[in-house]
């Protein structure tokens, strides 16, 4: 596994360890798994899902940034009008 932090400029939205994570870039979905290589992305409008064991979780961002490491990867982004009125 490999830590998931996931920032809005209003909150801390995750901070887990997970198994993989999907990632919507410019250029389509980036799969993040434990070990990937170092990458800097930015992030266009869509779903970022993660999984931990057999539980998914899924939420949709509009832009950002996202830095990826073989250990960890933090996004920097705002929640999508849809998602920034619920409780996430």
């Amino acid at each position: 596994s490999f830590h998931l932090k996931v920032i809005t400029p209003k909150l801390l939205l995750v901070e887990a360890d997970v198994d993989e994570v999907s990632i919507p870039s410019l250029d389509g979905y980036i799969g993040v798994l434990p070990g990937h290589r170092p990458l800097m992305t930015a992030l266009g409008q869509g779903k970022i899902t993660y999984r931990q064991g057999r539980e998914e979780e899924s939420f949709v961002v509009r832009g950002g940034t996202a830095e990826i490491l073989p250990d960890r990867v933090i996004v920097f982004t705002e929640l999508s009008e849809e998602d920034a009125g619920s409780d996430r």
